[in-house]
């Protein structure tokens, strides 16, 4: 038999095993395009949360069952969670998400020079009761606290034991909880097969391929203006985006006013008092939530120079600053590489 010959035989073997194999992948697509999109909401973590996903099964049960984990490692009001229980001194232990949430905060404590803490916590309540009374706390007060206040004043040690320096030292993780508890709903996603999904939680996000429309999703900026009840859904700027985390932290919802000044609630963990540079909001793009979650907090307290100087040494980074201007308006600054995902 001729090399020709053997050729033509062989194509016409293999001809049966390529009509299947372009079958099969016909059905999966069409299977995939009919999947329908599922929308979940409800509330966690003291906020709403909003899911899109395509995906045969509707999922709410088992989304709200990983979130009610979170809730259980991480919530600072939920008397039985890991970390009340570390804040009561009731306990060292730490389970698997209180460690991975701990990691990723110490390490980014480091590489914001301390303008990130989750040790913040005493400070934070210090003046969470002076906003209410209409009082502000002492400088004596204030120097107390901050010798409580540090991420080197905590130790994790091999056994999953954290050791504090002292014991009134207390932890809050709410400035990275939202962005986690989106990571690991997407994670979940991941493990069910799903391609196409948006998680929202609190105005944290992670999205991943394409919404309803086979498009990257649209994801919305806010402007920062006074809604201290996160009622105004006025958007800035939109940004069409998919395979990656959004976070966004902002004065202009956390504030009060005393003697016609006005105070915002991000509290720097280095001077112990409130914020007062012009910086109103900083959303931060990143590869996971919490990372994008715990940088926009950071932003918040360094204000918008430093900003761009972390931006500048993390490239993995990518920003939209607003600002307050002099003339009473808006000044907007973002990462070149987010030019081409903007709105016109």
């Amino acid at each position: 038999m001729s090399g020709k010959e053997q050729k033509s035989k062989l194509s016409w073997w293999h001809l049966p095993f390529l009509l299947v194999l372009i079958v099969g992948t016909v059905w999966i697509v069409r299977q995939h395009a009919s999947m329908p999109y599922h929308h979940d909401h409800g509330m966690v973590f003291g906020t709403m949360y909003n899911i899109t996903y395509q995906h045969t099964d509707n999922l709410k049960q088992e989304i709200e069952a990983v979130l009610k984990q979170v809730d259980q490692s991480l919530s600072p009001f939920n008397p039985q969670s890991v970390i009340s229980h570390i804040n009561d001194n009731r306990s060292r232990a730490t389970d698997d998400m209180f460690r991975e949430v701990f990691t990723l905060a110490e390490d980014i404590s480091k590489r914001t020079d301390g303008a990130f803490d989750i040790t913040v916590a005493p400070l934070v309540n210090a003046w969470g009761f002076g906003f209410k009374q209409g009082t502000d706390p002492s400088k004596a007060a204030i120097d107390s606290l901050l010798a409580l206040v540090g991420y080197d004043k905590l130790s994790l040690g091999r056994d999953g034991q954290l050791t504090k320096s002292d014991p009134r030292v207390m932890l809050d993780c709410s400035a990275v909880a939202k962005g986690y508890g989106c990571d690991v709903v997407a994670r979940m996603f991941r493990s069910h097969d799903i391609e196409n999904f948006m998680i929202e939680i609190g105005g944290e996000v992670v999205v991943r391929g394409q919404s309803e429309r086979k498009q990257p999703w649209r994801i919305g900026v806010n402007k920062p203006v006074d809604d201290s009840l996160s009622v105004n859904g006025e958007q800035q700027a939109i940004l069409s985006i998919t395979n990656r985390a959004m976070a966004t932290s902002g004065n202009y919802r956390n504030f009060y006013y005393k003697g016609g000044k006005k105070y915002a609630h991000t509290i720097d963990p280095k001077s112990g008092y409130p914020v007062s540079h012009n910086l109103l909001s900083a959303t931060v793009i990143a590869r996971d939530c919490a990372t994008a979650d715990a940088y926009a907090t950071a932003f918040m307290v360094v204000g918008t120079e430093k900003a761009k100087e972390l931006l500048r040494t993390h490239q993995e980074l990518e920003a939209y600053l607003i600002s307050a201007a002099d003339d009473g308006g808006y000044d907007v600054w973002y990462s070149p590489t987010l030019e081409s995902e903007l709105e016109p």
